[in-house]
């Protein structure tokens, strides 16, 4: 892994990290400065790491009216129909950017499935099984978790499907 400008305090913990160490999942941390988020994309580019194992968590809210949490790559769009019917609804819409932090507890940019202020269901893309290790934010602007596919479903309580376009 590259060394980058830290853009926090290393000893500063996340939500998302306390989770993963209370439940003694082996993961590593990545701090980059971070001025202005704008995608994914950017901050893989500028970080010179691969699309397909960078992965980011997107949130949307059923028919039902219940809220859902998709973690797919940063490259590829969600499927929503594929998306709906790996939760069981009829038909789900992503929530917008501004309501992001009171559904969540998270930031755009720093959203992650991990330690949100409620457990919602959440679905892995079955592309992450490709992998030994796939990145995802760390719960804040600036901060990445590297950590096994299968520690996140497990630590999420994910379900693991075919949801990109």
């Amino acid at each position: 892994m590259r060394v980058f400008k830290v853009a926090k305090d290393k000893n500063t913990k996340t939500n998302a990290m306390r989770i993963l160490d209370r439940n003694k999942i082996k993961y590593k941390v990545n701090y980059y400065d971070c001025d202005e988020f704008i995608d994914g994309i950017h901050i893989a580019k500028m970080l010179s790491q691969p699309y397909d194992k960078t992965f980011k968590t997107l949130v949307t809210k059923g028919k039902s009216g219940e809220y859902y949490v998709f973690v797919i790559p940063i490259e590829k769009e969600l499927s929503l129909k594929a998306a709906a019917k790996s939760v069981g609804e009829k038909n789900i819409e992503m929530v917008h950017v501004k309501d992001i932090r009171s559904v969540t507890g998270y930031i755009r940019g720093g959203c992650t499935a991990i330690g949100m202020k409620k457990q919602f269901v959440t679905v892995v893309d079955s592309s992450a099984e490709n992998f030994v290790e796939i990145i995802i934010s760390g719960g804040a602007l600036g901060t990445q978790i590297f950590l096994s596919p299968a520690d996140l479903v497990s630590v999420t309580q994910a379900k693991v499907a075919d949801i990109t376009e």
